[in-house]
């Protein structure tokens, strides 16, 4: 009987990231959320035909749902089953989340917003954050420091 070896290294299981997001907003605190798929959207996954940019979390009578996330049909889907890239797909947290996520969004400037899509072993899980708009101010800053930073890396490379 032959012994299964274990990956030395995870890597990154990230099938796709919102940069806006990080650009956009203040993120105060993050969730990991499952996510309610069809069979054609997880292929598609897997191919990485999915966007985030414009996405958001919206609240409703007790649930979570993912408004916006665009996931691509594969040329190869079924077709018996008609594809519609932009539907709402339902995040599936624990009660208590939801409630936290329903009592903060209710502040002035406060959002619900998707991160990222990444696998958890098998499963696809939403990393879904808290947040608050950034000022047009904020964002100038933010990529200033970035900026100098990266400046900073040079100059300690030269010596």
């Amino acid at each position: 009987m032959a012994k299964r070896s274990k990956k030395s290294g995870k890597g990154d299981s990230s099938i796709v990231v919102n940069k806006k997001a990080r650009h956009d907003y203040h993120i105060d605190e993050s969730f990991e959320a499952g996510l309610s798929l069809a069979g054609w959207e997880v292929k598609s996954l897997r191919m990485g035909k999915v966007q985030l940019v414009d996405s958001y979390v919206l609240l409703k009578d007790g649930e979570a749902w993912l408004i916006g996330a665009q996931i691509t049909p594969l040329d190869t889907a079924s077709t018996h089953v008609v594809a519609d890239p932009l539907r709402d797909r339902k995040l599936l947290l624990h009660r208590r989340e939801l409630a936290k996520l329903f009592s903060e969004t209710q502040q002035k400037g406060h959002t619900c917003i998707a991160i990222k899509l990444y696998w958890k072993g098998h499963l696809i899980k939403c990393q879904v954050a808290l947040a608050r708009g950034k000022k047009e101010f904020d964002k100038r800053a933010a990529t200033k420091e970035r900026e100098w930073n990266i400046e900073k890396q040079r100059v300690m490379h030269r010596g």
